[in-house]
């Protein structure tokens, strides 16, 4: 039986242990979680998890302020998401900080503070979803949701050597979450092991999740042909996604991965930027001197994109969508570093834009193509975490859980 008192006292103490207030926009009141905690059914399938959750998704009676306290208000219902969490016996501990309006794969684009990553706090804790991620790499909390639109519930992962799941598009509802690109958008899980995200994902999703399945013969993983094909990486990291591609122990097959890459250059460098203003676009141009100048600056470049270049993007993405599933062939899978790079909070400082722009080389197009995706912790390098992804064509959650947690040979 789950002792969820006893939990929560453990993440409090963590809590007051790690000296992390970044991490926060709401940390609630330590007697009024450990209430609700007492009133958890022990036998409920999370009771005994702590949870924390992203500050763009509503949690009743929290302010919800997707990084900005001027844009908040306070939430009077759950996010269905939040809610199922909670119906499933998790306690909330609060709302974490994150990039601005979920602008950012950084971690440093917020009036709350930049948040430090959790093995090396001179790095950046990636973004946009970078207090959840944290609060789960120092054992604050068991789960946490993010929410992933070009990469912000991978990258944070990779960074902070933890899991983090990007399911299916569709899968889990972003009701009740401050939309970044609307039609983009979705729900992430950040947990300590592949396993555990996949668990949570199935209190979480629509509709029933496979576990992962058993296969009669190897799974089938797509790689580069050459590491060549994934343009510069940081030192070392080349050399770790080979060992983490040769430690799967599977059938490998090496494919073409520009289709992958290109059809993410279209995320920020087309007409696609056009929804962020959409979402917040009218607020940004009231001027609030909270905003974040990185993160305004993008919104509001989006201003005057014009209607037929969203048109002639969305040909392309077509047919590079073709190309990518072509590419994928026969694999069930394909194996990607999560991030090229793990830039140092100066780095970020120095250059906002390009640092930022480069980090999602490989995470921009999922969302884009309609795929899932799985960020698995691999070790480290230099001393700092680094983690590669599995990708898989809509409705294969099951498999990519399969794959990461394959037993090793």
């Amino acid at each position: 039986m789950a002792d969820v008192v006893g939990r929560v006292r453990e993440a409090f103490a963590r809590i007051d242990e790690v000296g992390r207030p970044e991490i926060w926009i709401v940390l609630r009141g330590r007697e009024e979680v450990e209430a609700e905690a007492a009133a958890v059914d022990p036998d409920l399938p999370l009771a005994g998890t702590v949870a924390v959750v992203k500050g763009n998704f509503d949690v009743a009676g929290l302010r919800t302020t997707a990084g900005c306290p001027s844009y908040g208000r306070v939430a009077t219902a759950d996010a269905p998401a939040v809610a199922r969490l909670r119906d499933a016996g998790a306690v909330i501990l609060g709302t974490t900080n994150m990039d601005q309006f979920a602008t950012g794969l950084v971690g440093t684009r917020s009036p709350y503070g930049v948040v430090r990553n959790a093995v090396d706090p001179a790095y950046v804790s990636g973004g946009s979803s970078s207090g959840s991620a944290v609060a789960v790499a120092l054992g604050i909390a068991d789960v946490a949701l993010g929410t992933d639109t070009a990469g912000s519930a991978r990258v944070p992962a990779a960074f902070n050597g933890i899991a983090g799941l990007k399911p299916t598009p569709g899968l889990i509802t972003t009701d009740g979450v401050v939309p970044a690109c609307r039609s983009l958008d979705c729900v992430g899980v950040f947990a300590r092991t592949p396993k555990e995200a996949h668990r949570v994902l199935g209190v979480l999703a629509d509709g029933p999740v496979a576990p992962p399945p058993r296969r009669p013969g190897p799974w089938r993983v797509a790689v580069p042909h050459t590491t060549a094909d994934l343009g510069e990486l940081a030192p070392g990291w080349a050399g770790a996604y080979e060992s983490a591609a040769r430690a799967l122990d599977m059938d490998l097959l090496p494919v073409d991965v520009s289709p992958f890459v290109d059809a993410g250059d279209l995320l920020y460098g087309g007409a696609f930027i056009a929804e962020r203003y959409t979402a917040v676009g009218a607020f940004i141009a009231g001027g609030s001197p909270d905003l974040d100048p990185t993160v305004a600056a993008i919104v509001a470049s989006a201003s005057d994109i014009p209607a037929y270049r969203l048109f002639g993007d969305r040909e392309r993405l077509a047919a590079l969508r073709d190309e990518a599933m072509s590419a994928l062939g026969e694999a069930d899978a394909l194996l990607l570093p999560t991030a090229p790079f793990h830039p140092t909070i100066a780095e970020v400082a120095a250059d906002p834009v390009g640092v930022n722009a480069r980090l999602g080389r490989f995470t921009n197009s999922t969302n884009l193509l309609g795929m899932a995706s799985l960020a698995v912790p691999y070790g480290q390098v230099d001393g700092r975490p680094f983690g590669v992804m599995l990708l898989g064509r809509a409705g294969t959650d099951d498999h990519l859980a399969a794959i990461a947690t394959a037993p090793a040979p």
